[in-house]
Order: structure tokens, then sequence, then C-alpha cells
């Protein structure tokens, strides 16, 4: 006969099994969608629930939202924790990208859930933004750690940079990994972590990039400040947490103003992605008429887009805002986000035939270019407590030379 203890385990576990259920729904529901546009009544329909089950779970949806981003920061932590066991830089990073590259198969197995992106982490509301925000910045902590403490401000900067792009390319990883079989994940771990390791550029290659002047004449005036607001914020926000009247109020301007300009919210972010995508190829077509080497024109365009993000020019806007579009135009963006990625393979290909760019898969290392240049975002105020062109080369250092590589802070 069951004891009341056992009935009581029995219970506890049917709890956390539906309620771990509800948070797998929720989070593919995030990654579809957004934090914002999540619904009660879908996430109950993904897991066979009514939605008033699904809140005696989770009172509303921000309580929800907030577990799913909480669980993604326990996962990384749990994932840098167990790469912090290894004894030194390299091996940890390694260690923490063959972890990560057992959850992407066992994901694609249907063997393992996928956790929530964090892009809309920042678009959450008190009381849960401030604790979220709080363990973002530690999993950012830990992750800088992988290196050891530093023992100068410049190590430290340096650090961090590398941190935040190993993190991204961790978050950008599952976007392009889909194009592979599973069977050759333990490839693309090789030449990715080959990237990490030794960079990109020829052992004797040095940093000595042209910086682009990518500045033309406004064919609607006021509309490329009016795409920078409404690209930072969209950036900071995610595309569902920048409101019409937010994007308004920071350019202190009227509603009516906004449809002055565009059509519809879709239309914006439409607009703020061609601003971005017309940059970065520009970017890439005046590289591709500089004299000298093919690492000097990559070199180039890569100095170019960090300026660029670092400036007030900037910013770019974030892949991360693809999470709410609607699926055709989610399509044609990441279409254009390929064909950039393309650009800079075939210019890595060229540059290895040349021999100014290591024997590097260029697939997989113009993956990490654009996770590169799509993350320099966050990293503004990081780059404002240094000259603007040592923060390009301190940031662009980490897969222009490797993760590993100290040659910058002696030049």
């Amino acid at each position: 006969m069951a004891s009341v203890r056992d009935e009581h385990e029995g219970a506890t576990k049917r709890f956390r099994a539906k309620r771990d259920a509800i948070l797998a729904a929720a989070a593919q529901a995030i990654n579809e969608q957004s934090a914002k546009g999540m619904t009660f009544a879908d996430v109950a329909r993904r897991v066979g629930l009514n939605t008033t089950s699904v809140t005696y779970y989770f009172k509303r949806k921000d309580d929800l939202a907030a577990a799913c981003f909480e669980n993604t920061l326990d996962t990384l932590m749990a994932m840098l924790d167990e790469a912090m066991e290894e004894p030194t830089p390299e091996a940890r990073v390694a260690r923490y990208l063959a972890i990560n590259m057992q959850r992407c198969a066992r994901i694609e197995q249907g063997a393992e859930q996928a956790v929530a992106v964090l892009s809309d982490l920042r678009a959450m509301e008190e009381p849960f933004k401030g604790p979220l925000l709080a363990g973002w910045r530690e999993v950012f902590r830990k992750t800088r750690g992988l290196w050891g403490e530093g023992s100068n401000k410049a190590e430290h900067d340096l650090y961090g940079a590398r941190a935040h792009v190993l993190l991204e390319n961790t978050f950008w990883l599952p976007i392009w990994l889909v194009r592979y079989d599973p069977d050759q994940y333990a490839r693309i771990e090789a030449r990715l972590m080959d990237v990490f390791a030794r960079g990109i550029a020829a052992p004797d290659a040095r940093w000595t990039p042209d910086i682009i002047d990518l500045d033309h004449d406004e064919a609607v005036p006021g509309r490329e400040q009016f795409l920078r607001a409404a690209t930072r914020l969209i950036n900071e926000l995610g595309y569902r947490g920048a409101s019409v009247q937010k994007i308004a109020s920071e350019l202190n301007v009227t509603k009516g103003s906004f449809y002055h300009h565009l059509d519809a919210k879709d239309d914006l972010v439409i607009a703020c992605y061609k601003r971005s995508f017309d940059t970065i190829a520009a970017a890439q077509g005046e590289a591709d008429a500089l004299p000298g080497s093919y690492w000097h024109r990559l070199s180039s365009t890569i100095a170019t887009l960090l300026d660029v993000q670092f400036s007030e020019r900037g910013p770019l806007l974030r892949t991360t805002a693809l999470h709410g579009l609607p699926p055709r135009v989610r399509a044609e963006m990441v279409d254009r986000s390929n064909r950039i990625a393309r650009r800079f393979a075939g210019t890595m290909a060229d540059g290895i035939a040349e021999g100014s760019i290591r024997a590097i898969d260029p697939l997989v290392a113009a993956q990490t270019l654009m996770a590169l240049q799509n993350a320099a975002f966050d990293m503004r105020k990081w780059a404002s407590t240094m000259p603007r062109d040592r923060a390009v080369a301190m940031y662009a250092s980490t897969l222009a030379f490797g993760l590993f590589d100290d040659r910058v802070l002696r030049g």
C-alpha cells in the first residue's frame, strides 16, 4: 500500500513534469514569436491543456516568460561550470563548445527541448527585469572567467570582448547549424574551434585595416535619424517591445510622424534591416576595391562595421529582432543575411588561395563574423572606455587572430 510520502512524491514529480512541459512549450513560443508575442492560449495548445490549467502553474504571462529566461540562464551557468573544470582557457572554451554542440544534436534528435533565446530579456518589466539582468551579468562574468582573472585593465577588457564573442556565437549557432545534417556536427565543431583557437588571418598577418567612409546623402531628410533611433530601440527591446509610441517618444515626435515615414510597424523593421544590410554590403563592396591582400580587404570590412556599431552612425539591426516578424518577412531577412555571409566566405576563399588567410572552413568562419558584427551593438559602453581604433582592434582580434592570441595587447 502506498504511503502518504510516496503519494506526495508522486504528486511532486507530476507537478514538476507538467511545469517543465509548459516551460518547454513557452520557450518554443518565445523563440518563434518573442516573449511579447507568446500567449497562454498558444502555450496551452502546445502541451494539450486549457488556459486555466497553465495559470495554475504560472499566474501571469510575465511569470512564465521570466521562468523561461531563468531556465536559460541556469542552463548557461551549468555549461560554464562544467567547462571551468578544464585546466586551460583553450580547453575550457573547447569543452563549452562541445557541450553546446551536444545540446544542439539532442535538440535536433528530439531528445531535448531548446531553451528560450534571451533577445527579449531587456524588454521585461520590473520586478522581473532587474533579477534577470543580474543573472545575465553573472553568466557574462563566468564566461569571461574562462580566460582567468586578468592582471590589468587591458587584459580585463580583452577577456570581456572574448567572452561576448563566444556567447554570441553560442546564440547564433542554432540559426545556421540547421543547414547541416547531425552527422556533420562533429566536423563543424572542429572547424569552429579551429577559428576560435587560431583565428582567420595567416600567422604573419597584421591588423592594418582601412576604415571605409560610408557616409551618404539622405534621400529623404530625417529618415536616417528616424531609422537609427528605431534600430536602437528594437535592438534593446525586441521587435514587439519597441512600440510605435516608444519610437516616436525617442525622437520627440508624434505617432503621426511615424506613419509619415512608414505605413506599418513591419515596414519599419524591414526598413531598418534594409538599412543595416545595405550598410554591410556597401562596406564589403568598397573593401573589394581596395588594393592589397584579401585579408586586408576582409579586415577593412570588419573594422568599418565595428566602427559603425561603436559610433553615433550606428547601430546595425540585430538579427534577434527577427523574433516576432511574420514568417515570410523573417525568411526574406534570413536569406539576405545568408547572402552577406556567403560574400564573406568568398573573400576568405580567395584569401586562402592567396595565402593571406589561413586554411579554414570559410562557410563556418563567415558565420562567426556575422555573429561578431551583429553582437557589437551590446559593447558600445565597453568601447567608449578606450580610443575607438583600440576598441575596434581589440574586439576584432577575437576572430582575426583567435580567442587566445595576445598580440593586440602588445601592439
